[in-house]
């Protein structure tokens, strides 16, 4: 499939996903997350691809928000159809089965900011600003900010960034642990990169199992979750990467790691 608001390249089993909307700020369409859903479902598929790094076009944005003129004709029940599409595609990218890196290169505000929620890992230039603005116009996040946000930064945090839709800059964003680093917008892609060819290095079986364990710790008690966790460490320990990796260990070399 052509895209026209997204670029896709694929290098080394990395898969660079910019959206490229850059005169809007890349704020997310009906287009955008149309194409957005389609990418993701073929990378999910891909057995060429194991690691996504997601940005946006430009120096200014990741993704300033959704394109507010979707909005003006929402009522009570599309409403709730337009936020449950949106959450769809972000809970599509959450379970893709394979890390997805945000390169956070400017504004990532509402559906931006809740795009960054959805990815496992968030790198942010220094110019980065985040944000949940939803009710300065009124309404609410509708893409899962007011989920994702309060289990990832604590629920008094959230709600101050919800309810006062106050944007924080990068430092600040690190400070409470909404991002894993901050680098000069020269090193955004380049780290990013060095992050992604890290992952690749592992088992990548163990890798995946390893995002369904964590993304039940945010869907399940304590105790469902723990024993989701055994289950996949006992299926680990079955593979030929496991038995790979502990002899290379014991041997003092480095593994062969075969996905299998």
């Amino acid at each position: 499939m052509d895209y026209t608001t997204l670029f896709i390249t694929i290098k080394e089993r990395i898969a660079f996903v910019t959206i490229n909307r850059p005169d809007k700020l890349n704020a997310l369409n009906a287009q955008c997350k149309n194409e957005l859903k389609d990418v993701f479902i073929s990378i999910k598929s891909n057995p060429e691809i194991d690691v996504v790094i997601l940005t946006g076009a430009g120096e200014k944005a990741f993704v300033a928000g959704t394109d507010i003129t979707e909005l003006l004709s929402l009522d009570a029940e599309s409403g709730k159809e337009f936020a449950s599409g949106g959450q769809s595609i972000f809970d599509l990218i959450q379970h893709l089965g394979k890390p997805v890196i945000a390169a956070v290169n400017g504004y990532a505000l509402g559906g931006g900011c809740e795009l960054a929620l959805a990815c496992h890992i968030r790198i942010a230039s220094e110019n980065a600003k985040f944000g949940q603005p939803e009710v300065n116009l009124g309404v609410i996040p509708g893409y899962g900010g007011t989920q994702r946000l309060s289990r990832l930064v604590g629920v008094g945090k959230a709600a101050e960034l919800i309810l006062t839709g106050n944007p924080i800059d990068a430092q600040e964003a690190l400070r409470i642990g909404l991002v894993n680093k901050v680098v000069p917008l020269a090193e955004l892609i380049p780290t990013c990169e060095a992050m992604a060819k890290s992952i690749l290095s592992k088992g990548q079986l163990a890798v995946r199992m390893s995002l369904k364990a964590i993304n039940a710790s945010l869907e399940t008690s304590l105790n469902e979750g723990l024993q989701v966790e055994a289950g996949l460490f006992g299926e680990a320990c079955s593979t030929g990467d496991a038995k790979e990796g502990i002899g290379a260990f014991m041997e003092k070399r480095k593994p062969n790691f075969q996905g299998k």
